[in-house]
């Protein structure tokens, strides 16, 4: 269960957490934005940004400058999550300590610029209209508990997410040495399957977190 558990470790043989130096490899990818001649890659890249930037555009009408801060956010954890995909490279966003730094500084900017800008809208949320007297209590500690939890859940989904994938893939390659001939075939099998899962999962995270951080951030400068 120790080894299993060890390819989530940032510490390497030197007593140094060289590992997160990984979250740096997006850098990589900078020098094809200068190319001359616009890449294959780059024409992805192109198509994916016009389309998150479509998707999120008519939540951010009134602060249109965040949109790219949310771009970035979601560019930095996308390649992040696929490159962790690759064997011996280490996934910064299945650790809690930078989904929790990227969550718990957009929460308190968000906090701060509608406690400060638009205090009666954040009010009004903590009571939605049409709730009873008697209920009003209630209603307002939930909301409150909701929000001040949202960082809380934000990290956790995505962290859990990475983690619960990279272990499946951990333990079906773990069996491969020990799996019969007749059975390696489905094995493999899986393993592709459960491979495309987790570059689907990556996107879908990396979507998931984006859009919660735009709907948040719109219902504090509504």
């Amino acid at each position: 269960m120790t080894n299993l558990f060890n390819i989530f470790d940032p510490s390497t043989s030197l007593y140094f957490s060289m590992n997160w130096i990984s979250a740096l490899m997006i850098l990589s990818l900078c020098p094809i934005l200068y190319w001359k001649l616009p890449n294959r890659m780059t024409k992805t890249f192109t198509m994916l940004f016009n389309y998150i930037f479509s998707e999120f555009k008519p939540l951010m009408n009134k602060l249109p400058n965040s949109l790219s801060l949310i771009l970035a956010f979601f560019t930095f954890i996308m390649l992040n999550n696929i490159m962790g995909l690759m064997p011996y490279v280490f996934t910064a966003t299945s650790h809690m300590s930078t989904t929790m730094m990227m969550a718990l500084s957009l929460w308190i900017g968000m906090m701060l610029h509608g406690w400060i800008f638009n205090t009666s809208n954040l009010l009004i949320h903590l009571a939605p209209k049409g709730t009873p007297a008697l209920l009003m209590p209630f209603m307002v500690l939930i909301e409150t508990i909701s929000n001040i939890i949202r960082p809380l859940t934000l990290s956790i989904r995505l962290a859990a997410n990475m983690i619960a994938g990279h272990l499946l893939i951990t333990l079906l390659t773990s069996v491969t040495p020990f799996t019969p001939m007749s059975i390696l075939p489905i094995l493999l099998s899986a393993q592709f399957s459960l491979n495309i899962l987790e570059l689907a999962v990556a996107f879908i995270q990396a979507y998931v977190f984006s859009v919660l951080i735009t709907l948040y951030a719109s219902e504090s400068i509504s």
